[in-house]
């Protein structure tokens, strides 16, 4: 959707109160490490991507994909939500995802090394399937070379 028509896009508290609701589900399904149910908050066509790299994955196979590649590459991962808005174009949270770096991610090979990432990811907002778009995950790609 193109920005002016996400910008126009009408507050409807219902609505907001659903967003919010699938985005905690959303949450809970990570912290669990629980695939199929991240997959469940997940419209169909949804997409992945890691801004500024080129890295894309698309639908439910692509979403599987990248989760797969997180828990491998972070096992012992925690995320700590520092800021988040809720809209009716979707959820932007900024996280510090702190873990060992131990497998491959997002073009890097493992250090083995602690790593604490700062983090911004949009969660666009698909209102025909009513469910989450994918995510755009903003990273400081300097942070995980290091």
């Amino acid at each position: 959707m193109a920005i002016h028509r996400r910008l126009a896009l009408p507050f409807d508290a219902a609505e907001q109160r659903a967003i919010k609701r699938l985005w905690v589900r959303h949450s809970i399904a990570e912290d669990r490490r629980d695939i199929d149910g991240l997959i469940a908050t997940l419209a169909s066509e949804c997409v992945y991507e890691i801004v500024g790299t080129g890295l894309r994955w698309e639908g439910h196979d692509g979403a599987r994909a990248v989760y797969t590649e997180l828990f491998a590459a972070f096992p012992d991962n925690t995320f700590a939500l520092t800021e988040i808005v809720i809209g009716p174009q979707g959820v932007f949270e900024a996280v510090v995802l702190e873990a060992t770096h131990v497998g491959a991610f997002a073009g890097f090979g493992p250090t083995g090394r602690h790593v604490r990432l700062e983090l911004a990811i949009l969660f666009p907002w698909d209102p025909g399937s009513r469910r989450l778009g994918g995510e755009q995950i903003f990273i400081d790609r300097a942070a995980l070379a290091s």
